[in-house]
Protein backbone atom coordinates (compact mmCIF):
# COMPACT_ATOMS: atom_id res chain seq x y z
CA UNK A 1 0.00 0.00 0.00
CA UNK A 2 1.02 3.49 -0.55
CA UNK A 3 0.36 7.10 1.03
CA UNK A 4 -1.44 9.13 -1.65
CA UNK A 5 -2.29 12.91 -0.55
CA UNK A 6 -4.88 15.05 -2.36
CA UNK A 7 -6.42 18.86 -2.05
CA UNK A 8 -9.36 16.79 -0.41
CA UNK A 9 -8.48 13.92 1.82
CA UNK A 10 -5.17 11.86 2.79
CA UNK A 11 -5.59 7.94 2.57
CA UNK A 12 -4.18 4.36 1.53
CA UNK A 13 -4.76 2.57 -1.11
CA UNK A 14 -6.19 -0.86 -1.16
CA UNK A 15 -5.85 -3.16 -4.75
CA UNK A 16 -9.74 -4.73 -4.03
CA UNK A 17 -11.44 -3.32 -6.93
CA UNK A 18 -15.27 -2.72 -5.90
CA UNK A 19 -17.66 -2.46 -8.48
CA UNK A 20 -16.53 0.26 -11.00
CA UNK A 21 -13.95 1.31 -8.20
CA UNK A 22 -11.24 0.75 -4.93
CA UNK A 23 -11.47 0.46 -1.51
CA UNK A 24 -9.51 3.33 -0.27
CA UNK A 25 -8.67 2.72 3.48
CA UNK A 26 -9.43 5.74 5.37
CA UNK A 27 -6.67 7.69 7.54
CA UNK A 28 -7.91 11.25 8.05
CA UNK A 29 -9.55 14.00 6.66
CA UNK A 30 -8.53 17.36 5.10
CA UNK A 31 -11.34 19.82 3.87
CA UNK A 32 -13.58 17.11 2.18
CA UNK A 33 -16.57 19.28 1.71
CA UNK A 34 -17.86 16.44 -0.50
CA UNK A 35 -18.97 14.20 2.49
CA UNK A 36 -17.07 15.57 5.47
CA UNK A 37 -17.19 19.07 7.14
CA UNK A 38 -14.27 19.53 9.69
CA UNK A 39 -16.01 21.86 11.63
CA UNK A 40 -17.15 19.61 14.05
CA UNK A 41 -14.45 17.52 16.43
CA UNK A 42 -12.85 13.97 15.02
CA UNK A 43 -15.72 11.85 16.85
CA UNK A 44 -18.69 14.28 15.71
CA UNK A 45 -17.95 15.04 12.26
CA UNK A 46 -20.97 16.10 9.45
CA UNK A 47 -20.87 13.78 6.73
CA UNK A 48 -23.14 15.29 3.82
CA UNK A 49 -24.84 13.10 0.72
CA UNK A 50 -24.77 14.11 -2.77
CA UNK A 51 -26.30 10.93 -4.05
CA UNK A 52 -29.91 11.34 -5.97
CA UNK A 53 -31.40 9.25 -3.11
CA UNK A 54 -31.69 8.64 0.48
CA UNK A 55 -33.96 5.94 1.68
CA UNK A 56 -32.62 4.05 4.75
CA UNK A 57 -28.86 5.50 4.26
CA UNK A 58 -29.27 8.01 7.02
CA UNK A 59 -30.64 4.81 9.41
CA UNK A 60 -27.61 2.62 8.33
CA UNK A 61 -25.20 5.55 9.38
CA UNK A 62 -26.61 5.65 12.73
CA UNK A 63 -26.53 2.30 13.33
CA UNK A 64 -23.51 0.62 11.68
CA UNK A 65 -20.68 -0.77 13.33
CA UNK A 66 -17.99 -0.30 10.11
CA UNK A 67 -19.36 2.62 7.37
CA UNK A 68 -18.00 2.28 3.93
CA UNK A 69 -18.51 5.66 1.93
CA UNK A 70 -18.94 5.31 -1.91
CA UNK A 71 -17.57 9.17 -3.51
CA UNK A 72 -18.99 9.08 -6.75
CA UNK A 73 -17.57 12.19 -8.37
CA UNK A 74 -20.39 12.16 -11.41
CA UNK A 75 -22.89 13.31 -8.46
CA UNK A 76 -22.08 17.00 -8.93
CA UNK A 77 -20.93 18.90 -5.65
CA UNK A 78 -23.86 20.92 -5.68
CA UNK A 79 -26.30 17.64 -4.68
CA UNK A 80 -25.11 19.29 -1.27
CA UNK A 81 -28.26 20.68 0.70
CA UNK A 82 -30.87 18.65 -1.39
CA UNK A 83 -31.89 16.07 1.53
CA UNK A 84 -33.28 17.08 4.70
CA UNK A 85 -32.41 14.51 7.19
CA UNK A 86 -34.28 13.76 9.65
CA UNK A 87 -34.64 10.77 12.09
CA UNK A 88 -37.58 10.21 14.38
CA UNK A 89 -36.45 9.06 17.74
CA UNK A 90 -38.19 5.90 19.35
CA UNK A 91 -41.19 5.59 21.01
CA UNK A 92 -41.51 9.49 22.03
CA UNK A 93 -44.96 9.94 20.58
CA UNK A 94 -43.73 13.49 19.26
CA UNK A 95 -45.40 14.71 16.04
CA UNK A 96 -43.12 14.98 12.76
CA UNK A 97 -43.91 18.72 12.38
CA UNK A 98 -44.48 18.37 8.53
CA UNK A 99 -47.43 20.19 6.95
CA UNK A 100 -46.14 20.79 3.63
CA UNK A 101 -44.44 19.24 0.84
CA UNK A 102 -41.76 21.55 1.52
CA UNK A 103 -41.37 21.71 4.70
CA UNK A 104 -37.79 21.29 6.02
CA UNK A 105 -37.86 19.93 9.58
CA UNK A 106 -33.83 18.00 9.44
CA UNK A 107 -30.61 18.91 8.25
CA UNK A 108 -28.40 18.64 5.00
CA UNK A 109 -25.94 15.94 6.88
CA UNK A 110 -25.73 13.08 9.04
CA UNK A 111 -23.58 13.09 11.95
CA UNK A 112 -20.54 10.30 11.78
CA UNK A 113 -17.67 9.60 14.14
CA UNK A 114 -14.66 9.32 11.59
CA UNK A 115 -13.78 6.09 13.72
CA UNK A 116 -16.39 4.04 12.15
CA UNK A 117 -15.52 4.72 8.83
CA UNK A 118 -13.71 2.02 7.80
CA UNK A 119 -13.17 2.62 3.52
CA UNK A 120 -14.03 4.92 0.66
CA UNK A 121 -15.14 3.15 -2.96
CA UNK A 122 -14.17 6.28 -5.50
CA UNK A 123 -16.28 5.76 -8.34
CA UNK A 124 -17.10 8.11 -11.59
CA UNK A 125 -20.27 6.19 -12.83
CA UNK A 126 -24.29 6.73 -13.23
CA UNK A 127 -26.77 4.98 -10.78
CA UNK A 128 -27.80 1.84 -13.03
CA UNK A 129 -31.57 2.64 -13.64
CA UNK A 130 -32.60 1.53 -16.76
CA UNK A 131 -35.70 3.67 -17.06
CA UNK A 132 -38.74 2.52 -18.63
CA UNK A 133 -40.43 1.92 -21.75
CA UNK A 134 -42.94 4.65 -23.00
CA UNK A 135 -46.48 4.37 -22.07
CA UNK A 136 -48.77 2.96 -24.05
CA UNK A 137 -52.60 3.64 -25.39
CA UNK A 138 -53.66 1.37 -22.21
CA UNK A 139 -51.67 3.35 -19.77
CA UNK A 140 -52.73 6.89 -21.21
CA UNK A 141 -56.58 5.77 -20.92
CA UNK A 142 -56.15 4.79 -17.62
CA UNK A 143 -54.33 8.30 -16.83
CA UNK A 144 -57.39 9.85 -18.58
CA UNK A 145 -60.00 8.34 -16.66
CA UNK A 146 -57.85 8.95 -13.07
CA UNK A 147 -57.93 13.01 -14.06
CA UNK A 148 -61.74 13.23 -14.64
CA UNK A 149 -62.34 11.17 -11.49
CA UNK A 150 -60.21 14.07 -9.47
CA UNK A 151 -61.64 17.04 -11.29
CA UNK A 152 -64.84 15.37 -10.45
CA UNK A 153 -64.02 15.33 -7.19
CA UNK A 154 -63.14 18.85 -6.96
CA UNK A 155 -66.45 19.46 -8.67
CA UNK A 156 -68.55 18.39 -5.77
CA UNK A 157 -66.35 19.93 -3.21
CA UNK A 158 -64.31 16.69 -2.04
CA UNK A 159 -60.73 18.10 -3.19
CA UNK A 160 -59.96 21.48 -2.82
CA UNK A 161 -59.83 23.46 -6.01
CA UNK A 162 -55.55 23.88 -5.43
CA UNK A 163 -55.62 19.88 -5.42
CA UNK A 164 -53.60 17.91 -2.73
CA UNK A 165 -50.46 16.59 -2.79
CA UNK A 166 -49.78 13.61 -5.33
CA UNK A 167 -47.96 10.12 -4.74
CA UNK A 168 -47.19 7.77 -7.88
CA UNK A 169 -45.96 4.19 -8.02
CA UNK A 170 -43.26 3.23 -10.51
CA UNK A 171 -43.82 2.42 -13.67
CA UNK A 172 -45.52 3.11 -17.35
CA UNK A 173 -49.22 3.67 -15.80
CA UNK A 174 -47.64 5.92 -13.42
CA UNK A 175 -45.53 8.10 -15.82
CA UNK A 176 -48.67 8.45 -18.27
CA UNK A 177 -50.53 9.67 -15.73
CA UNK A 178 -47.99 12.54 -14.88
CA UNK A 179 -47.74 13.23 -18.79
CA UNK A 180 -51.21 13.44 -18.84
CA UNK A 181 -51.10 16.43 -16.06
CA UNK A 182 -48.63 17.88 -18.13
CA UNK A 183 -49.93 18.59 -20.90
CA UNK A 184 -54.27 19.12 -19.89
CA UNK A 185 -54.64 22.69 -19.49
CA UNK A 186 -57.38 21.46 -16.53
CA UNK A 187 -54.48 21.01 -14.31
CA UNK A 188 -52.23 24.53 -13.88
CA UNK A 189 -50.31 23.03 -10.66
CA UNK A 190 -49.26 20.40 -8.51
CA UNK A 191 -47.24 18.95 -5.52
CA UNK A 192 -45.64 15.65 -4.94
CA UNK A 193 -44.98 13.80 -1.80
CA UNK A 194 -43.91 10.35 -2.65
CA UNK A 195 -41.14 7.85 -2.37
CA UNK A 196 -39.69 7.79 -5.99
CA UNK A 197 -39.63 9.99 -8.78
CA UNK A 198 -38.95 9.19 -12.52
CA UNK A 199 -38.10 10.84 -15.50
CA UNK A 200 -41.90 11.89 -16.36
CA UNK A 201 -41.39 14.62 -13.63
CA UNK A 202 -39.49 16.39 -16.58
CA UNK A 203 -42.75 16.54 -18.70
CA UNK A 204 -44.14 18.42 -15.18
CA UNK A 205 -41.48 20.41 -15.25
CA UNK A 206 -41.46 21.76 -19.16
CA UNK A 207 -44.91 22.59 -18.73
CA UNK A 208 -44.31 25.10 -15.12
CA UNK A 209 -46.86 22.63 -13.77
CA UNK A 210 -44.50 21.06 -10.88
CA UNK A 211 -44.83 23.53 -7.52
CA UNK A 212 -42.59 21.34 -5.31
CA UNK A 213 -41.75 17.59 -5.30
CA UNK A 214 -40.81 15.77 -2.12
CA UNK A 215 -39.14 12.00 -2.64
CA UNK A 216 -36.52 9.80 -0.54
CA UNK A 217 -35.43 8.89 -4.08
CA UNK A 218 -34.71 10.23 -8.08
CA UNK A 219 -34.72 6.84 -10.04
CA UNK A 220 -34.01 8.82 -13.24
CA UNK A 221 -32.82 6.95 -16.93
CA UNK A 222 -29.10 8.02 -17.63
CA UNK A 223 -30.31 10.71 -19.81
CA UNK A 224 -32.47 11.99 -16.81
CA UNK A 225 -29.70 12.16 -14.70
CA UNK A 226 -27.95 14.10 -17.04
CA UNK A 227 -30.37 16.16 -17.34
CA UNK A 228 -30.88 16.65 -13.89
CA UNK A 229 -26.91 17.11 -13.39
CA UNK A 230 -27.11 19.82 -15.62
CA UNK A 231 -30.43 21.96 -14.41
CA UNK A 232 -29.34 21.31 -10.98
CA UNK A 233 -28.78 24.95 -9.32
CA UNK A 234 -32.26 25.57 -11.17
CA UNK A 235 -34.04 22.78 -10.12
CA UNK A 236 -32.99 22.41 -6.01
CA UNK A 237 -35.32 24.89 -5.07
CA UNK A 238 -38.47 22.18 -6.61
CA UNK A 239 -37.01 18.93 -4.92
CA UNK A 240 -36.06 17.86 -1.52
CA UNK A 241 -35.02 14.43 -0.34
CA UNK A 242 -36.07 12.91 3.00
CA UNK A 243 -35.54 9.65 4.64
CA UNK A 244 -37.47 7.03 4.21
CA UNK A 245 -38.87 6.95 7.29
CA UNK A 246 -40.35 10.48 6.11
CA UNK A 247 -41.23 10.56 3.25
CA UNK A 248 -43.52 7.04 3.76
CA UNK A 249 -44.31 8.04 7.45
CA UNK A 250 -48.28 7.14 7.71
CA UNK A 251 -48.77 10.15 9.96
CA UNK A 252 -47.56 12.44 7.66
CA UNK A 253 -48.98 10.82 5.08
CA UNK A 254 -52.57 11.35 6.72
CA UNK A 255 -51.91 15.24 7.50
CA UNK A 256 -51.01 16.23 4.21
CA UNK A 257 -54.45 14.04 2.78
CA UNK A 258 -52.57 12.70 -0.13
CA UNK A 259 -54.24 11.02 -3.19
CA UNK A 260 -52.11 8.21 -4.06
CA UNK A 261 -51.74 5.96 -7.38
CA UNK A 262 -49.86 2.73 -7.24
CA UNK A 263 -50.17 -0.03 -9.72
CA UNK A 264 -52.02 -3.91 -9.44
CA UNK A 265 -50.17 -6.94 -10.72
CA UNK A 266 -54.05 -8.01 -9.86
CA UNK A 267 -57.23 -7.31 -8.84
CA UNK A 268 -59.72 -9.60 -7.63
CA UNK A 269 -63.79 -8.76 -7.57
CA UNK A 270 -64.13 -7.41 -4.27
CA UNK A 271 -60.81 -4.71 -4.10
CA UNK A 272 -58.29 -7.38 -2.79
CA UNK A 273 -54.76 -6.42 -4.92
CA UNK A 274 -51.98 -8.23 -5.27
CA UNK A 275 -48.94 -6.20 -6.29
CA UNK A 276 -45.82 -8.46 -5.92
CA UNK A 277 -46.61 -12.01 -6.30
CA UNK A 278 -46.84 -14.45 -9.68
CA UNK A 279 -49.40 -16.65 -9.40
CA UNK A 280 -49.18 -16.13 -5.85
CA UNK A 281 -45.84 -17.63 -5.12
CA UNK A 282 -42.66 -16.17 -7.06
CA UNK A 283 -42.14 -11.99 -6.60
CA UNK A 284 -42.09 -10.13 -9.06
CA UNK A 285 -41.22 -7.10 -7.40
CA UNK A 286 -41.47 -5.41 -3.69
CA UNK A 287 -44.11 -3.89 -2.15
CA UNK A 288 -42.05 -0.60 -1.69
CA UNK A 289 -44.06 1.82 0.24
CA UNK A 290 -47.10 1.24 -1.71
CA UNK A 291 -48.48 0.06 1.39
CA UNK A 292 -48.09 3.11 3.24
CA UNK A 293 -48.83 5.23 0.95
CA UNK A 294 -52.14 3.29 0.41
CA UNK A 295 -53.56 2.86 4.16
CA UNK A 296 -52.91 6.41 5.03
CA UNK A 297 -54.11 8.00 1.92
CA UNK A 298 -57.35 10.51 1.36
CA UNK A 299 -58.20 9.09 -1.71
CA UNK A 300 -55.98 5.84 -2.70
CA UNK A 301 -56.08 4.92 -6.70
CA UNK A 302 -54.43 1.43 -8.34
CA UNK A 303 -54.47 0.89 -11.70
CA UNK A 304 -53.66 -1.91 -13.77
CA UNK A 305 -54.09 -2.84 -17.66
CA UNK A 306 -57.27 -5.25 -17.95
CA UNK A 307 -55.09 -8.22 -19.58
CA UNK A 308 -51.33 -9.02 -20.39
CA UNK A 309 -50.07 -11.55 -22.57
CA UNK A 310 -52.33 -10.77 -25.37
CA UNK A 311 -55.32 -11.06 -23.45
CA UNK A 312 -54.12 -14.48 -21.98
CA UNK A 313 -53.76 -12.91 -18.48
CA UNK A 314 -56.54 -11.35 -16.98
CA UNK A 315 -55.64 -8.36 -14.21
CA UNK A 316 -59.10 -8.50 -12.83
CA UNK A 317 -59.48 -12.52 -10.77
CA UNK A 318 -62.36 -14.23 -8.89
CA UNK A 319 -59.48 -14.01 -5.82
CA UNK A 320 -56.17 -12.88 -6.30
CA UNK A 321 -53.13 -15.51 -5.72
CA UNK A 322 -51.37 -12.72 -2.92
CA UNK A 323 -52.89 -10.12 -1.11
CA UNK A 324 -51.10 -7.13 -0.50
CA UNK A 325 -53.42 -4.71 -0.23
CA UNK A 326 -57.14 -5.35 0.99
CA UNK A 327 -60.31 -4.25 -0.08
CA UNK A 328 -60.53 -2.43 2.98
CA UNK A 329 -57.72 0.12 1.66
CA UNK A 330 -58.28 0.47 -1.68
CA UNK A 331 -60.88 2.98 -2.95
CA UNK A 332 -60.42 3.62 -6.56
CA UNK A 333 -60.28 0.94 -9.22
CA UNK A 334 -59.28 1.52 -12.76
CA UNK A 335 -58.22 0.01 -16.10
CA UNK A 336 -58.39 1.14 -19.84
CA UNK A 337 -62.01 0.24 -19.86
CA UNK A 338 -63.10 2.37 -16.93
CA UNK A 339 -62.93 3.48 -13.26
CA UNK A 340 -64.36 2.05 -10.27
CA UNK A 341 -65.47 3.84 -7.48
CA UNK A 342 -65.65 1.46 -4.56
CA UNK A 343 -66.34 3.62 -1.55
CA UNK A 344 -68.94 2.80 0.58
CA UNK A 345 -69.82 -0.17 -1.08
CA UNK A 346 -70.55 -3.56 0.12
CA UNK A 347 -68.82 -6.79 -1.27
CA UNK A 348 -71.59 -7.37 -3.83
CA UNK A 349 -71.46 -3.65 -4.66
CA UNK A 350 -67.74 -3.91 -5.29
CA UNK A 351 -68.08 -6.91 -7.53
CA UNK A 352 -70.71 -5.43 -9.67
CA UNK A 353 -69.08 -2.49 -10.39
CA UNK A 354 -65.16 -3.73 -10.64
CA UNK A 355 -66.92 -6.05 -13.55
CA UNK A 356 -68.53 -3.65 -15.46
CA UNK A 357 -66.72 -0.55 -15.40
CA UNK A 358 -62.30 -2.44 -15.13
CA UNK A 359 -62.72 -5.92 -16.75
CA UNK A 360 -61.61 -6.75 -20.06
CA UNK A 361 -64.71 -7.28 -22.13
CA UNK A 362 -62.97 -10.84 -22.84
CA UNK A 363 -63.76 -11.87 -18.73
CA UNK A 364 -66.49 -9.96 -17.68
CA UNK A 365 -68.96 -13.02 -18.84
CA UNK A 366 -66.39 -15.56 -17.19
CA UNK A 367 -66.78 -12.94 -14.07
CA UNK A 368 -70.15 -12.66 -13.96
CA UNK A 369 -70.40 -16.37 -14.09
CA UNK A 370 -68.62 -16.91 -11.38
CA UNK A 371 -70.36 -14.19 -8.68
CA UNK A 372 -73.44 -16.30 -9.94
CA UNK A 373 -71.95 -19.82 -9.02
CA UNK A 374 -70.42 -17.89 -5.44
CA UNK A 375 -73.92 -16.97 -4.35
CA UNK A 376 -75.06 -20.40 -4.94
CA UNK A 377 -72.05 -22.30 -3.54
CA UNK A 378 -70.81 -19.90 -1.22
CA UNK A 379 -70.71 -21.07 2.67
CA UNK A 380 -72.19 -17.54 3.44
CA UNK A 381 -73.16 -14.26 1.72
CA UNK A 382 -71.30 -11.30 3.23
CA UNK A 383 -68.23 -11.76 0.35
CA UNK A 384 -69.50 -14.75 -1.90
CA UNK A 385 -66.58 -17.51 -2.71
CA UNK A 386 -66.81 -20.17 -4.76
CA UNK A 387 -63.21 -22.03 -2.73
CA UNK A 388 -63.18 -24.37 -5.46
CA UNK A 389 -63.11 -22.53 -8.22
CA UNK A 390 -61.74 -19.02 -6.88
CA UNK A 391 -57.93 -19.56 -8.14
CA UNK A 392 -58.89 -21.94 -11.06
CA UNK A 393 -58.01 -19.10 -13.36
CA UNK A 394 -54.67 -18.87 -11.76
CA UNK A 395 -54.39 -23.08 -12.19
CA UNK A 396 -55.08 -22.75 -15.61
CA UNK A 397 -52.84 -20.25 -16.47
CA UNK A 398 -50.07 -22.15 -15.00
CA UNK A 399 -51.25 -25.33 -16.98
CA UNK A 400 -52.21 -23.91 -20.24
CA UNK A 401 -50.55 -20.66 -20.60
CA UNK A 402 -53.92 -18.62 -20.15
CA UNK A 403 -56.50 -17.94 -17.75
CA UNK A 404 -59.25 -18.15 -20.31
CA UNK A 405 -60.90 -21.58 -21.44
CA UNK A 406 -60.95 -20.54 -24.95
CA UNK A 407 -56.73 -20.73 -25.04
CA UNK A 408 -56.09 -24.37 -24.18
CA UNK A 409 -53.08 -24.98 -26.22
CA UNK A 410 -49.72 -26.08 -24.31
CA UNK A 411 -47.55 -23.06 -23.26
CA UNK A 412 -44.97 -21.74 -25.39
CA UNK A 413 -41.65 -19.76 -24.76
CA UNK A 414 -42.37 -16.17 -24.06
CA UNK A 415 -41.55 -13.44 -26.82
CA UNK A 416 -38.91 -10.63 -25.85
CA UNK A 417 -41.85 -7.94 -25.52
CA UNK A 418 -43.96 -10.12 -23.54
CA UNK A 419 -44.75 -7.90 -20.47
CA UNK A 420 -42.53 -8.63 -17.44
CA UNK A 421 -45.32 -10.17 -15.50
CA UNK A 422 -45.74 -12.69 -18.13
CA UNK A 423 -42.39 -13.14 -18.23
CA UNK A 424 -42.51 -14.54 -14.73
CA UNK A 425 -45.13 -16.28 -14.79
CA UNK A 426 -43.60 -18.63 -17.62
CA UNK A 427 -40.09 -19.32 -15.35
CA UNK A 428 -42.17 -20.61 -12.41
CA UNK A 429 -44.86 -22.04 -14.02
CA UNK A 430 -44.84 -25.91 -14.39
CA UNK A 431 -45.50 -27.40 -17.72
CA UNK A 432 -48.97 -29.08 -18.63
CA UNK A 433 -49.03 -32.85 -17.61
Amino acid sequence: MTLRKSRKFVFRICRTPVGSGEILYWIRVRDCSTWVDDRGTLEQQLAYLRAHYHGMSGTYLSLAKDIYIELNEAHPLDMKGLHDIYLPELHTGRPINIDYVDDRIGTPYVRVNPERIKGIVLTNKFDSSKGFKEPDEASFKIANHILDFILHEVEHGRIPKGLLPFQSGVGNVANAVLACIAKDNRFKSIEMYTEVIQDSIFDLLDSGKLRFASTTALTFSPEGQTRFFKELNELKSKFILRPMEISNNPEVIRRMGLITMNTALEADIYGNVNSTHVLGSSMMNGIGGSGDFTRNAYISIFMAPSVAKGGKISAFVPMVSHVDHNEHSVQIMVSEQGLADLRAKSPKERARIIIDKCVHPTYKDLLKDYVRDAQRNSFAQHTPHDLKQALSWHVRLQETGSMHPDHQETKQPTSKDTEKAAKKMDQTAAPKK
